[in-house]
């Protein structure tokens, strides 16, 4: 599956960087992880570190799918207000997800400065009506935050014009926001992991060749076998091909990075905004302004890739009409595929179509890598047979 077009800067930046190689011999594991981008490698280490034995199995190379194409923003919000996720799952679950979602933020810090060198930040997060006619909706939003007692504050447009330069009717500011490199972070775990004994492949391509009550055979193209007591799909958005149910809808997004440029405020808040599809903006720790959003139905990889010259332009011409002064030209420019769930919210755990000893981590929607820390401590409650107070929402009973 072609996930990504164009020249996605964190593959750029840091290269190929660890020589992992394919599988060569049969092998043994508690738990098979497949798919080594952000969200394989956060579930692996998790398992890991709690004591299992995990193996690795990449069909590419680390972090070479969607994960290169990431931008990273971390936010506890997700792309369905809590408002909206109140009315369609009760407000006690809408704002455990909130909740979960704001403590996932410190826990990827702490993966973070654990693993080091990952241009992980903390930032503020300003949420900006795009229109005065926004304002009414985002002023609900605003105190259904509050009374969850989530990290959130008002802003009037005079206080933004002052403060970070630009004109809005009004916006909500969070401190609890972040960035890193999501492909630099996949690829240091895995390394960490195997250091510590872990087998990690790449360029081998596994599939489900039999399933027992105690565990599962996978097979390679090359007919070389992994036995596993479990199995965990992290396979991004290739994970909907393994279940029949429709789950999500693919769709493109497009983004484009500056050179270093001089960027005030906006060096410590990323931005986003109340129109949808949404434009929003973040810096990187070397002072790059990454511009990201234009999200279109496109779900044909020629039709995209032909599309992102022309939506780097209208990004650009976005912000620019923000920011004049910034002068803004795209050093690259990319496009990738992600899924929108309905709800906007991940599916991690069983699926009835494969039992449970096969596991899904489908970190989908705008909020992936913090939905992914959120979901490696879901796995280790099945595992562990535990109840988790998010098994439900996270999982896939809500569509049953």
């Amino acid at each position: 599956m072609d996930l990504k077009s164009g020249y996605p800067f964190w593959a750029i930046k840091n290269g190929l960087m660890h020589p992992f190689g394919p599988l060569k011999c049969d092998l043994r594991c508690e738990v098979a992880v497949i798919g080594g981008g952000i969200t394989g490698a956060i579930v692996a280490d998790a398992l890991a570190t709690a004591g299992y034995e995990v193996a690795v199995f990449e069909q590419r190379d680390i972090g070479w799918g969607s994960s290169a194409a990431s931008t990273a923003l971390l936010q506890y919000e997700i792309d369905t207000h809590l408002t909206e996720l109140s009315r369609t799952h009760g407000e006690a679950n809408a704002v455990s997800a909130y909740r979960a979602c704001e403590a996932a933020i410190e826990d990827l810090g702490d993966l973070a400065r654990d693993v080091r060198d990952v241009d992980y930040g903390r930032s503020d997060s300003l949420y900006f009506a795009s229109r005065r006619w926004h304002v009414a909706r985002l002023r609900r939003e605003y105190e259904a935050r509050r009374h969850a007692g989530l990290d959130t504050h008002w802003l009037e447009g005079d206080a933004i014009a002052s403060t970070y330069g630009f004109h809005a009717p009004a916006g909500l500011l969070t401190h609890a926001a972040a960035r890193l490199d999501p492909y630099r972070l996949a690829n240091r775990l895995l390394q960490r992991l195997s250091k510590r004994g872990a087998s990690v492949h790449v360029l081998t391509r596994l599939m489900p060749s039999r399933i027992t009550p105690r565990q599962v055979r996978l097979t390679s193209e090359d007919g070389l076998t992994v036995t596993a007591s479990h199995v965990v799909v992290a396979t991004g958005y290739e994970a909907q091909r393994w279940i029949d149910q429709d789950l999500a809808r693919n769709r493109s997004s497009y983004a484009c990075i500056s050179e270093p440029l001089e960027l005030g405020a906006l060096s410590k808040t990323m931005l986003w905004e109340t129109a949808r599809p949404y434009v929003y903006v973040r810096s990187t720790g070397d002072s790059r302004l990454l511009v990201g959003g234009e999200d279109d139905a496109i779900d044909i990889p020629k039709r995209r890739d032909a599309r992102v010259e022309k939506k780097a332009g209208l990004l650009v011409k976005r912000i620019g009409s923000l920011f004049p002064q910034l002068a803004l030209r795209p050093a690259f420019s990319w496009a990738g595929t992600f899924a929108e769930t309905p709800d906007g919210l991940p599916y991690f755990g069983p699926h009835e179509q494969w039992g449970p000893r096969v596991l899904f981590a489908m970190a989908y929607g705008g909020n992936g890598i913090v939905y992914s820390m959120i979901g490696a401590e879901l796995l280790k409650a099945h595992l562990e047979r535990r109840q988790h107070p998010l098994k439900r929402l996270f999982g896939f009973e809500r569509i049953r």
